[in-house]
């Protein structure tokens, strides 16, 4: 971000069939003072006139809606792609069902202050309602993007809580075929990695409640986020000098 750029974040929000939880995250997201982008992932008519409703109730708060359900990944892409036309210039992705800690979006806004051209990543605290299957496979992601980037610089890529500075990543987004689903979350750091984009790590409590929606589909999601790995460890051979290089450099 060139030095004269004021900081100017915005929160975004893919949303879709979550109309129990959405009022309190915009909220929340509302009391630190940060305006929203709302993206309607083809939602069902009822989560649909919450969000009607939100987006009307001041200037703060900005609708997109997609038609046809995309997935988280495709809702985010449009959802930064918004956040880039409006003028912003950094955008803190938070997840609808109100598993992340609201209360610790000044940190993340703090720390992308302080280093406005790195991502800001939440790394989750679990409690124990962490589904356990959940829990492990994510470990399995983390190891195939520390395997993709040549690097441990990435501690938690799946954590839907996290800073973007916008120009690098809308640039990745336009420069690549990024998966739509909930493979996108590992996909869009290891790219913006690739690109040299540094990364700060936030802790942060993760709850899973017990009567919320989650729309991780096990196995189909499991194959596309096994396919976005081999597709991205090619994408690392085809980059391996340059990778090798930036770690003797370093």
């Amino acid at each position: 971000m060139p030095e004269a750029m004021p900081y100017r974040p915005v929160v975004v929000i893919p949303v879709y069939n979550h109309p129990a939880t959405i009022g309190t995250m915009v909220a929340a997201v509302r009391a630190h003072g940060l305006p929203c982008v709302l993206v309607d992932d083809g939602s069902e008519p009822g989560c649909a006139a919450v969000l009607d409703a939100l987006a009307a109730s001041g200037p703060d708060v900005t609708l997109v809606r997609l038609t046809v359900n995309q997935g988280k990944g495709g809702a985010m892409m449009a959802g930064l792609r918004e956040a880039l036309r409006r003028g912003h210039t950094h955008a803190l992705q938070i997840d609808a069902d109100g598993q992340h800690a609201t209360a610790d979006i000044p940190a993340f806004i703090a720390l992308s202050k302080a280093s406005p051209g790195a991502v800001i990543c939440g790394t989750p605290v679990y409690d124990r309602s962490v589904p356990k299957g959940r829990l492990y496979g994510r470990y399995l992601t983390h190891v195939w993007v520390w395997i993709n980037t040549l690097s441990l610089d990435i501690r938690d890529s799946m954590c839907g809580f996290r800073v973007y500075p916008l120009a690098p990543t809308v640039a990745a987004i336009d420069g690549a075929r990024l998966g739509r689903r909930m493979d996108f979350d590992p996909e869009i750091l290891v790219r913006l990695h690739w690109r040299g984009v540094p990364f700060v790590h936030q802790p942060t409590a993760v709850t899973y409640p017990q009567d919320g929606i989650s729309h991780f589909r096990g196995l189909e999601d499991n194959v596309l986020i096994s396919r976005m790995h081999a597709r991205l460890f090619f994408g690392m051979l085809l980059r391996l000098p340059m990778l090798l290089w930036r770690k003797v450099a370093a």
